[in-house]
């Protein structure tokens, strides 16, 4: 996601032993600052992926895009001739499946851009430090982003099609690997167990939401597809994997697309029904009880699961202050945040449920929920909009 103890869980250091795998995604790196070019191919080179092109500026990326149909696109917001934001639907109309991520340093004015350009269909983003002293020296920047290009590069490698140049001519396929013999039965899902639902489910008093990467695209589709009159019922909390000033512009967002007023999170906060609290990036925020209701609590603990903001940090403390008395939702993202939250949630009686693996981006924390055993149901990102209204307003699905 960013840089910062924001950022979603990046446990991976890059290393000879993930270069087999790693071999085959085509990665394009495109940026003004040839300091950050030049820093960037070296780490794509070292953690064993194809680096096919590099480009100063939008024009020369879809000239080297078309030419080598690379897996994984980097893209910087501010480049001269031609933006980031100007190429990506491009990019996308040439070859939909490619996996964009889009790179830029933390201004509101850049959050803004980049979660539009998810809005659009770039997969996610990642916050560049803003000198380029910043870049030469930044572990987690160099981490962060070789485990995007890991993530997101590995299924696509696998599906690639011929894309189309810019004048419309169509790009020799990539030639496909040699013909293995059919596997005897289709590869089954990823195992899991259900848990059983509670016969008499307390009403809701709040609705809590766990997300990382994939997750600004995924909260906004699903509380939109909840609706206001639905929201307006009870708080919603959300812990969102994503550094400072993001999370506020992310809150923004938010308010425009649901209807219902969104914001970071205040400490010492009473939280409200008909109110969208988002964890402020960089800080933890809890629950806590006060003399007339549960109120924020912010503090600025150490990373828990590698993150700040962390899911679990919510979890844990909601199933103190509510109780059964909640609605839980696991959305996509990288690693495990939220899982003992859920455990704690559950233990106290309330249900959890979990986005499926086909509408993730990454299918890391509703995952490993699902297989703890903890979510009673996991389900397509629309199918959990209609299963949260139904718990939060009492009406059959």
């Amino acid at each position: 996601m960013a840089l910062s103890p924001a950022v979603a869980p990046l446990r991976t250091t890059p290393t000879q032993s993930t270069t087999a795998s790693a071999a085959a995604i085509r990665v394009l790196v495109a940026d003004d600052s040839a300091v950050v070019r030049g820093l960037v191919a070296r780490w794509i080179g070292e953690a064993g992926f194809e680096l096919v092109g590099t480009a100063s500026n939008g024009r020369i990326a879809l000239e080297l895009m078309a030419k080598h149909d690379p897996d994984v696109v980097l893209l910087d917001i501010e480049m001269p001739e031609l933006d980031g934001t100007t190429a990506l639907p491009r990019m996308l109309t040439m070859s939909p499946s490619v996996q964009v991520v889009m790179m830029s340093t933390l201004t509101t004015r850049n959050a803004d851009i980049s979660l539009k350009c998810l809005a659009l269909g770039a997969v996610d983003y990642i916050a560049k430090p803003e000198s380029s002293r910043g870049v030469t020296t930044s572990d987690t920047f160099r981490i962060e982003l070789i485990e995007r290009v890991r993530v997101f590069g590995s299924a696509r490698a696998k599906t690639r099609r011929p894309v189309s140049a810019p004048g419309g001519h169509p790009v020799a396929p990539v030639p496909a690997p040699a013909a293995q013999p059919a596997p005897a039965s289709p590869r089954p899902a990823t195992p899991f167990t259900l848990r059983p639902k509670v016969r008499s489910r307390t009403q809701p008093r709040a609705l809590l939401i766990g997300s990382s990467t994939g997750g600004p695209r995924a909260v906004g589709e699903m509380l939109e597809g909840i609706g206001a009159a639905a929201l307006r019922r009870l708080p919603v909390l959300i812990v969102q994997h994503m550094p400072p000033i993001f999370t506020a512009v992310f809150a923004e967002h938010l308010t425009t697309r649901t209807g219902v007023q969104a914001a970071e999170g205040k400490a010492e906060e009473r939280i409200e029904p008909g109110r969208i609290y988002v964890a402020p990036g960089g800080r933890h925020m809890g629950l806590a009880a006060g003399p007339n209701g549960p109120v924020i609590k912010l503090t600025d603990g150490p990373p828990v699961n590698f993150c700040r903001p962390a899911v679990d940090v919510l979890f844990k403390d909601a199933a103190v202050v509510f109780g059964a008395a909640t609605a839980t939702v696991i959305l996509t993202g990288m690693g495990s945040d939220g899982t003992h939250g859920a455990r704690a949630l559950t233990e106290a009686g309330g249900p959890v449920l979990a986005q499926d693996e086909a509408t993730s981006t990454v299918w890391g924390m509703p995952g490993s929920v699902a297989r703890a055993g903890l979510a009673e149901a996991v389900l397509p990102l629309p199918e959990l909009a209609t299963a949260l209204r139904a718990m939060i307003t009492g009406q059959p699905a």
